[in-house]
């Protein structure tokens, strides 16, 4: 694992590109030869592309076509039409990635991601099986079992997850319009105790809040994953197909961060029966929340396993 400086020595993700993809006009970073076999990496919140900074340049070395895509709410990504509703509902996210693919022309594709990344992972490997060559999931099955959702958790994980209850709230909804930038480094530190990153490199991903949708996208996604708000028609049969808690079944690596401060590490038990086709469960030391930004390398070993 390299140094967890949190240096922003490494340059920005560019050139930014563009594409059409179903309700969005989803943006992107690729790199890496067009032939190569694909990866794609997802970003969670509050993070943008960067989190794969030193990830995908690592991948393309190795001859892999990389795409880091901005999630709806997040940096360029746009939504086409100014009356799609702003869902942030795990069915939709999982819907972008597939509709990222066939925009792409991609046929088939490792799917790696940490938080609303690795949810989306998630859904679209269970969803969508023949579009996904191998699942990367850091903190393991991340399918919400939203009919389940109000029962509480052990008191130390309630009190990880103050910004979830804040967000249920009118004042939350505002705090996070007036303070998203502060609210995320806030949780930066909170979840990843041991990443020492410097202002540069949290100034480089908070860009990506100042998007038009982040607000009403984040708060409808917490919202939406207790009950608490309706989701987007057009995701209702996937969202019931969700429901259900379907088995995984493609080529999965999970991974954990030993000190991830709002998820902790697990031996990978409790998750296994929703893999059917685990590899490895592996927790990485000293690793917090935004695992691919703090161990580049143990997040790129995964994916190459996958697509080897």
């Amino acid at each position: 694992m390299t140094d967890q400086g949190g240096s922003a020595q490494a340059q920005d993700m560019q050139p930014v590109r563009a594409v059409d993809a179903g309700v969005l006009r989803i943006a992107y970073v690729e790199s890496g030869p067009a032939d190569g076999p694909v990866a794609i990496l997802l970003h969670g919140y509050p993070y943008d592309i960067h989190s794969y900074v030193e990830v995908a340049p690592r991948l393309a070395a190795q001859g892999c076509r990389v795409i880091v895509p901005y999630v709806r709410g997040y940096g360029p990504t746009r939504f086409r039409d100014p009356s799609t509703p702003r869902s942030g509902q795990q069915a939709a996210v999982g819907a972008d990635l597939i509709a990222l693919m066939y925009a792409l022309a991609i046929p088939r594709a490792v799917f790696a991601g940490y938080d609303w990344g690795g949810r989306a992972a998630c859904v679209a490997a269970a969803l969508w099986p023949e579009r996904c060559q191998g699942l990367v999931s850091v903190n393991g099955y991340l399918i919400q079992d939203i009919a389940r959702a109000l029962e509480p958790a052990p008191a130390p994980r309630e009190c990880a997850f103050w910004y979830q209850w804040y967000f249920q709230t009118e004042r939350g909804r505002a705090g996070l319009a007036a303070h998203r930038a502060e609210i995320a480094r806030l949780l930066w530190q909170q979840w990843s105790p041991n990443w020492g990153f410097d202002d540069a490199t949290f100034a480089r991903s908070a860009r990506a809040f100042d998007n038009p949708d982040h607000v009403d996208v984040v708060i409808h996604s917490y919202r939406h994953r207790y009950g608490l708000a309706a989701g987007d028609p057009r995701y209702q049969e996937l969202e019931q197909r969700l429901a259900a808690q379907p088995v995984i079944n493609v080529p999965t690596i999970t991974l954990d961060g030993d000190s991830d401060g709002v998820i902790p590490a697990t031996d990978g038990a409790a998750h296994a029966a929703k893999f059917s086709n685990r590899i490895a469960h592996r927790v990485i030391t000293r690793a917090g929340h935004n695992l691919p930004q703090e161990a580049p390398e143990a997040f790129a070993a995964a994916v190459m396993e996958l697509l080897r």
